[in-house]
């Protein structure tokens, strides 16, 4: 049997989610019996496996940096990101109000409601054409704030091979 935290709050259905430390959370209705949540974590045995076998091949490929490591790629992305992005602002004509650099470890980068583009250092780890997919997706989201259509049709437009580069940031 699979150990997990259980969590129960007025929700109606049951969750799973696999923590960056390997722990598992399952998140269950307020009344659910014990038994249905057991079944439900054994009948999720096998994702939960293939789960934690790509958590443990992406940690090995990008293994927590060091302290001289994180201080070089945080100056690295100090010094590249804004060149990156007002390049890119002058290809595409979209234009951010600021560029923040942040230490975000689940997400490469973001755009606030008010156009302000946030990237985490960590994204300095991977090749130049993942980095400039990133920077051109969060400006995409100026002129797009979903995932719809319009975006990708704006995002493949100006960058055709987006969907190469996207695999280059799940390695």
């Amino acid at each position: 049997m699979t150990d997990y935290t259980l969590i129960r709050s007025r929700r109606r259905t049951l969750s799973m989610e696999l923590k960056r430390d390997g722990t598992l959370v399952v998140r269950a209705p307020l009344r659910l019996s014990a038994e249905k949540i057991e079944a439900f974590v054994a009948a999720h045995e096998d994702w939960l496996a293939r789960a934690r076998a790509r958590q443990a091949v992406r940690l090995a490929a990008h293994p927590e940096p060091t302290e001289a490591e994180r201080e070089a790629l945080i100056a690295k992305a100090e010094t590249e990101l804004p060149a990156r992005v007002a390049y890119w602002s002058r290809m595409t004509g979209l234009t951010p109000t600021g560029v923040r650099i942040t230490g975000a470890r689940t997400r490469f980068g973001s755009c606030s409601s008010k156009n302000s583009l946030c990237f985490s250092w960590r994204l300095m780890q991977y090749p130049d054409a993942a980095i400039d997919l990133v920077v051109v997706h969060e400006l995409c989201h100026i002129a797009h704030r979903d995932h719809g259509a319009g975006f990708y049709a704006l995002l493949g437009s100006i960058l055709p091979d987006y969907r190469e580069r996207m695999k280059l940031l799940k390695e």
